[in-house]
């Protein structure tokens, strides 16, 4: 059911997510507008730029009012938000922006992407190999991905829709993962590693939302899982009517002066841009589910050679002089561990320095950062920082640099409070065939990484 000619209100429009999805909205003629307590860039400039930024930050009951279709609601509000009162009260209909995604793709196919780690970079390729072949399909992804101007497409004509899964909860009203609500007819599962503490307080309870998304596979649907992840293959391999199964692994690869080659069934040598054992999984991954509509598997592999990667997944921000730096979106332990390792065997004649921001509340609690224990030991350098101000707002308890060595196991672990400190000492260092790894879901408190990683190659 195509959305058009509607009058759509935001609540907490300038969500990563919630931003891109009302300017697809608009862009397909309906009338869109949003409220937000809070915008950073690049939401902001996004929101200016498509005409709906908000005129003052804030909460603004006039802004509800009965002429409203639909009203969008973001994790961001919370259940005593005076805007979602108002709707609630006035009995105006009321979607999670799954539930959005859900009504606009409901005659589409859809195919979901799942799991701890691995889902948006596995997501975009797929969105890339579409391309190249010139299928027609939407997609929600959680990242920029090179080719794309945006990170939704909502369409009346795709037969297909592609979806990143989160497995966090939909709405403030709506207390289920988002991954359920698109109800999938294929379902991938790159993974499962423990995360979102705040949320899934035990292993248990965020490894069962996994279950239930394998166990909503419908009947003649499809299922592929990563068969080298313990805890998927449990999920995954459980027997369901009349569900296919399919598996896949770490290709057969090579890496070549740097280059890394996946290695065809027929011994084909494909050179391709990214590298890492997990993203060379994640191909394997997208490859699986790509044969399931209708892309051949000579034509993936055509298709793959120029992909660049999803925006701070493994991403390099520069290079000079021997110096090469790579941003990366890895916080959870699972994809910490994963990125460091990746950079670590592509580069292995080079120094490593990687710095790592806890930002997340799993991230900053003490019972939680007990799993990042080894997870930087591919590391030569391993430097952690975070933001007490933060840990304070979340109303977590203080953390000290002692704890964090011991909680990593890695005694030599250099930690830091102040970014500004962080990031001259940084810019101090003296490079020589060496690669920096800079590791975050957040911002290290504002810093310009961009302007720092130029500065610092011209120097």
């Amino acid at each position: 059911m195509s959305i058009r000619n509607q009058k759509i209100h935001f609540i907490a429009i300038g969500g990563g997510a919630m931003h891109q999805l009302a300017i697809a909205l608009k862009n397909n003629g309906n009338e869109v507008s949003g409220s937000d307590d809070e915008i950073f860039e690049p939401s902001r400039s996004r929101l200016a730029e498509a005409g709906i930024l908000p005129e003052k930050e804030g909460w603004d009951e006039a802004k509800i009012h009965s002429g409203l279709d639909i009203i969008v609601v973001g994790m961001h509000a919370r259940q005593d938000n005076p805007e979602l009162l108002k709707a609630k009260a006035l009995g105006l209909r009321t979607l999670s922006y799954p539930e959005l995604i859900f009504e606009h793709s409901r005659n589409k196919q859809r195919a979901v992407i799942a799991g701890s780690h691995g889902k948006t970079t596995t997501t975009a390729m797929i969105m890339h190999v579409l391309k190249y072949t010139g299928k027609k399909f939407d997609y929600l992804v959680g990242a920029p991905v090179s080719g794309f101007e945006h990170t939704v497409r909502l369409t009346d004509d795709a037969p297909v829709i592609i979806i990143e899964g989160d497995e966090y909860l939909s709405s403030p009203d709506q207390h289920i993962p988002k991954f359920l609500v698109y109800q999938h007819h294929i379902g991938l599962v790159t993974g499962i590693a423990w995360d979102h503490i705040n949320v899934f307080p035990s292993e248990h309870s965020y490894v069962r939302q996994f279950d239930h998304f394998a166990d909503a596979t419908p009947k003649a649907g499809i299922l592929v899982y990563n068969d080298e992840d313990a805890l998927t293959c449990v999920i995954c391999k459980k027997e369901r009517e009349d569900v296919t199964v399919l598996e896949y692994g770490t290709p057969k690869h090579s890496v070549k002066n740097g280059v890394t080659y996946m290695i065809t069934a027929d011994g084909k040598e494909i050179p391709v841009r990214f590298f890492g054992v997990h993203n060379l999984s994640n191909a394997n991954g997208a490859r699986t589910l790509l044969g399931k509509l209708g892309v051949h598997d000579d034509v993936f592999y055509q298709a793959i050679q120029s992909f660049e990667g999803a925006s701070r997944r493994l991403e390099k921000v520069g290079e000079k002089d021997g110096l090469t730096v790579f941003r990366d979106f890895a916080h959870a332990p699972s994809k910490l561990e994963a990125s460091v390792k990746a950079v670590k065997t592509q580069f292995p004649g080079k120094k490593l320095h990687a710095v790592l921001e806890l930002h997340t509340f799993s991230s900053l609690n003490k019972d939680f950062i007990q799993t990042y224990d080894q997870t930087m030991k591919s590391a030569d350098e391993a430097i952690v920082y975070f933001n007490p101000d933060v840990v304070a707002h979340k109303k977590l308890d203080p953390i000290s640099a002692d704890e964090l060595k011991t909680a990593f196991g890695r005694p030599d672990l250099q930690v830091y409070t102040d970014s500004a400190t962080l990031f001259s000492d940084l810019a101090a260092k003296n490079y020589n065939q060496d690669v920096l790894l800079l590791m975050s879901s957040g911002n290290f408190n504002g810093t310009d990484i961009p302007s720092f990683v130029s500065n610092l190659l011209n120097r």
